[in-house]
């Protein structure tokens, strides 16, 4: 279950898009997945050293409160807290799009309305407990890798028996420094979530050994997904029709496999959103629980129900996210998705990097074996997230500061109140 919330977080609806996004960067794209598999797979080994040195440490709030200091564990996480509410109405948004788009003879209620129900759907599913949780994560895991399976295995079959049917013709994009950096930043995306095993820790079975192992496979199996499937698409479409292609899956198995197979495809692309919809709204009530256990949100919020679910902690996942579905239908659905994908993307490095930190502040780090070596892994880790952060520019920077200062007041007034209660 722990691999499957990895995997399911971590491959949602980005990868269906960003074979397309990444076309005109042509080499670029395939040493941006380079650069950042490496960079994750280091991000990995900081969670997983944590995870194995710190079983009962609240999961990446007790790493960083422990040994970076209480404030930064705080902003740190309520920034990771608004990603994860966030991706909730993304996932949403995302899927009805998808929808509308392959299925538009279908009497489909009007796009807010359907995304906000998918919302509270798993909000009632995630209610009955990390279990219930688990097993649909599973579920929907193993079905959205179906698509990219079928591509990874179509690739081979043509490179064994049609070698001639082959058009590498990447775009002839410069390799240098910016297009590197362009493409490791839409890669970036497509790869948070990885640290979502973690996040649960209270209710993992052998927590030093489950974490780490969940950790490790579910990024590797990723990442390895990822590098197929790009490398695939980019060798068997020309890069001219791949930047303006609307769905390059459909339109690689509709060449190859044939036409029809598109509005197929459709449903498992949409499982696959509902598969991260339904890990996120999982890590979003364990994420405020942990805050309110720690005391830096309402008591209540940490209140478990007969399932040993953080029912009000979902429930207020819940209303924020419907709110964010509400605001951003003004906008037209690409544009919202990309607004809210720059948030997620800016919230989730703070996590990256002061994890990392806490990693060498360890205080025990002398009793630690092989601390040396995950520090080591760690400062490349931290070197990585650096260079994420210049990649995702100015206004993801702005982003970051704006979240962050407005959780300083809840901080605060939090703190306040436990003194006063003393």
């Amino acid at each position: 279950m722990c691999t499957a919330l990895v995997v399911g977080n971590t491959i949602g609806m980005g990868i269906f898009m960003l074979p397309a996004s990444m076309a005109p960067l042509g080499a670029n794209s395939l040493w941006g997945w380079l650069v950042t598999i490496i960079g994750f797979l280091l991000i990995a080994s900081v969670f997983s050293f944590l995870a194995r040195s710190m079983p009962s440490g609240h999961g990446p709030y007790g790493y960083i409160r422990e040994n970076v200091g209480e404030l930064p564990a705080y902003m740190t996480m309520w920034c990771y807290w608004i990603s994860c509410w966030v991706t909730m109405p993304t996932m949403a948004i995302a899927i009805v799009s998808y929808l509308e788009g392959a299925f538009p003879h279908l009497a489909l209620p009007s796009g807010p309305v359907f995304a906000i129900a998918l919302i509270w759907i798993f909000t009632a599913i995630n209610m009955r407990g990390a279990v219930a949780s688990g097993k649909v994560q599973i579920i929907t895991t193993v079905l959205k890798l179906v698509p990219l399976f079928a591509v990874v295995l179509l690739g081979i079959w043509v490179l064994l028996t049609q070698p001639d049917l082959q058009t590498p013709s990447l775009a002839p994009s410069p390799v240098n420094f910016g297009n590197l950096m362009a493409a490791t930043t839409l890669a970036v995306f497509a790869m948070l979530g990885i640290e979502t095993a973690s996040v649960p820790g209270e209710h993992v079975h052998e927590p030093e050994r489950t974490i780490p192992r969940a950790t490790y496979a579910g990024t590797v199996f990723t990442a390895l997904i990822y590098l197929s499937v790009t490398a695939v698409i980019m060798a068997l479409i020309p890069y001219k029709q791949l930047e303006n292609s609307q769905a390059p899956f459909v339109d690689l198995l509709s060449a190859y496999v044939g036409s029809g197979i598109g509005q197929w495809l459709a449903i498992f692309v949409v499982i696959s959103g509902l598969g991260a919809l339904n890990g996120f709204t999982l890590v979003s009530g364990q994420i405020t629980r942990t805050m309110a256990v720690n005391g830096t949100m309402p008591a209540s919020l940490g209140q478990m129900n007969a399932h040993h679910a953080p029912v009000k902690s979902l429930l207020l996942g819940g209303v924020l996210a419907t709110i964010m579905v509400l605001m951003n239908y003004s906008k037209s659905l690409v544009d919202a998705f990309t607004f809210m994908a720059l948030i997620i993307t800016a919230a989730n490095l703070p996590l990256y990097f002061f994890s990392a930190i806490a990693l060498l502040r360890m205080n025990n780090k002398n009793a630690i074996e092989r601390f040396g070596l995950f520090a080591s892994f760690a400062m490349l880790a931290l070197v990585f997230v650096v260079f994420a952060f210049i990649g995702i520019g100015l206004e993801a920077f702005i982003w970051i500061v704006v979240l962050a200062l407005m959780g300083l007041p809840v901080y605060y007034i939090m703190r306040r109140s436990s003194k006063n209660l003393v």
